[in-house]
């Protein structure tokens, strides 16, 4: 997938990553970059055909979809965070991560996957999270979220490679967004999340792990649990 003379399109691209996005692929000479948002009068980037869209909502997944024809990369960027525990949480905010994470994006790929064919192919970028290898607490609805779109990506992969359809997974830890704004920890500067993601796309890599944190929680799955859960060994005595 080459950015020079592609034709973009960024959901929940009114901030944070989202807004990175849309912005970098216009330096790195994208011809059009449609910007979308839930509330589009949000998007301030200049240079962008700004679009409604709420990925949620089957209405606006084809209406956005109808009007972006041109398409030959989609990033599904859009999402939200609830820090709603499995157990104990809020039910109708645990299902809004899935609605959201899982599928919204499914709905998002389903919609554009024939447009990508027929424009030869393209790619479609999911962004995801350290959190679909692991789980904190506070963090169990998101995290189920995200590691159902971890195999969402993977199976979507294998059903479009026949097309010609790039599918890459981006998994990253804390990045300094509006979304992790009252959190006192280290994170990912954007612009060196979206150069790692770029550069991942434009030599053909379907994966991209974007910090140690998040290379280190994948590299443990094929570990014992307590080496991934040290509190629970503990626990146990």
């Amino acid at each position: 997938m080459k950015i020079t003379q592609s034709t973009a399109l960024v959901t929940g691209a009114n901030r944070g990553l989202g807004r990175a996005f849309a912005l970098r692929l216009l330096e790195r000479g994208a011809d059009r970059v449609y910007a979308t948002a839930r509330r589009p009068e949000t998007v301030d980037l200049p240079g962008v055909e700004v679009l409604p869209l709420d990925i949620t909502d089957p209405g606006a997944v084809r209406a956005v979809a109808e009007a972006a024809q041109d398409v030959d990369l989609l990033v599904n960027n859009a999402g939200i965070s609830t820090m709603q525990d499995l157990v104990t949480g809020d039910p109708d905010l645990i299902r809004a991560e899935l609605e959201t994470h899982f599928f919204g994006t499914l709905a998002m790929t389903r919609a554009f996957a024939p447009i990508l064919a027929h424009n030869g192919g393209g790619a479609i970028v999911n962004i995801m999270s350290a959190l679909s290898f692991r789980v904190f607490p506070g963090s169990g609805a998101y995290a189920a979220a995200k590691a159902a779109e971890w195999a969402l990506t993977n199976s979507t992969r294998i059903e479009l490679a026949g097309q010609q359809t790039q599918v890459v997974g981006v998994h990253l830890a804390a990045t300094d967004t509006d979304m992790m704004a009252g959190w006192d920890i280290p994170k990912n500067r954007p612009d060196d999340v979206i150069r790692v993601v770029l550069d991942a796309l434009e030599a053909g890599d379907l994966e991209a792990l974007v910090d140690e944190d998040t290379r280190s929680a994948k590299a443990l799955l094929s570990g014992p649990l307590e080496q991934m859960y040290p509190d629970l060994a503990a626990r146990r005595g």
